[in-house]
């Protein structure tokens, strides 16, 4: 896939270019929500600033590689302040990124989250599970789906990938944007380029966050499950780095397709039109090569971001990315990522993985 088909692909799966300016008609105090999470324990958040002295960053190259983590765990309780959704500026930034006709600005600034900001942690041997967001997307993206996963007992570290996103603020009070997007546009990096360096990544932040006494975490069961290019990063850095137990590549092209064998579970879930086989020669090319447990799954009626926040949140603006209902995404992508994850990380029962399920017809098995 050349450079400018990949970016014409990311630019279709934005949060709100389905429908035109005109025929949008949101509301400019209009308050937003994320699903509440489905497990019994309350969520804590924080954000961590990490710098790799060892490795320059790869896209610019005089500065050393820095990343901005979001964790979510497991609370004493549900006391304190809600953790802000994004600050008015990432939310101009994103939204503009993105291409959100008629959308007020700042409108991520009234999104509800539920974690609490550094509520007091859950004394406990959390599993990990690492998240990846898509090309030009935050990590917060994914902010229901790490909310739903801390609530079951996970800590989940959400990954901004710097300068691969349309925002990042980091504790001196800059902010990144998407350089690489620009570099793209240009045809100058590979998309390969891209998985190799989200590898790098996360294989740091493991290295980083297993060694300090304050983390609540069995490093020995961890997982790690990205969108678009972020799932195609969790298949090459399961390649690499054996730490990663279990994979989730949520409707990502593979960049490269795998053509060694990981042999360790891994799930690929896609969007009806994306995920469908014979619609993505990756996809096609990657799944005999999942020699380990795995499933194919699509789910009926969303497209490339439905599984993320912007499913339900596209909704609640009035100009869904999908037929089914945002909630429904959202439920589902929390109901199939949890039991995998739960399955393979804690041998807890996963019967949605078993085959078709009545209670989610949505849901399609492939071979």
């Amino acid at each position: 896939m050349t450079m400018r088909r990949l970016m014409t692909v990311f630019a279709a799966a934005a949060l709100l270019v389905t429908a035109p300016a005109a025929a949008v008609q949101a509301d400019p105090g209009l308050d937003l929500e994320l699903l509440a999470p489905s497990g019994p324990l309350p969520v804590g958040t924080r954000d961590l600033h990490l710098v790799d002295r060892d490795r320059a960053d790869p896209w610019v190259p005089e500065r050393r590689r820095e990343l901005m983590l979001t964790l979510w765990y497991p609370a004493v309780n549900d006391r304190g302040p809600i953790d802000p959704y994004a600050t008015e500026e990432e939310s101009r930034l994103i939204l503009t990124q993105i291409g959100a006709p008629g959308v007020p600005l700042d409108a991520l600034t009234r999104v509800g989250a539920h974690a609490h900001t550094n509520g007091t942690a859950r004394r406990g041997h959390w599993p990990v599970v690492v998240l990846s967001p898509g090309f030009s997307f935050p990590r917060g993206s994914l902010t229901g789906l790490a909310e739903d996963l801390a609530s079951r007992g996970y800590l989940v570290v959400g990954v901004d990938h710097t300068y691969e996103a349309a925002a990042i603020t980091f504790p001196d009070g800059r902010i990144t944007t998407c350089t690489v997007c620009a570099l793209f546009e240009n045809d100058t990096v590979r998309p390969e380029q891209v998985t190799a360096g989200r590898a790098a990544d996360v294989s740091f932040v493991l290295d980083t966050l297993s060694k300090r006494p304050d983390m609540q975490a069995d490093w020995d069961r961890v997982a790690m499950a990205g969108h678009s290019i972020g799932g195609s990063s969790a298949a090459e850095t399961m390649l690499r780095d054996r730490r990663i137990d279990a994979g989730v590549n949520i409707d990502g092209t593979f960049f490269p397709p795998v053509t060694r064998p990981i042999d360790r579970p891994f799930l690929m879930l896609g969007a009806e039109n994306h995920g469908e086989p014979g619609n993505d020669a990756s996809w096609d090319a990657t799944y005999p090569n999942l020699t380990g447990w795995k499933r194919w799954l699509t789910v009926a009626g969303t497209t490339h971001s439905s599984l993320t926040d912007y499913g339900i949140l596209s909704d609640q603006v009035g100009v869904p990315l999908q037929t089914l209902d945002g909630e429904r995404c959202a439920e589902i992508a929390a109901d199939y990522v949890g039991q995998f994850v739960g399955r393979h990380l804690k041998g807890q029962p996963a019967p949605l993985l078993r085959g078709p399920d009545a209670g989610h017809p949505e849901v399609l098995f492939w071979p």
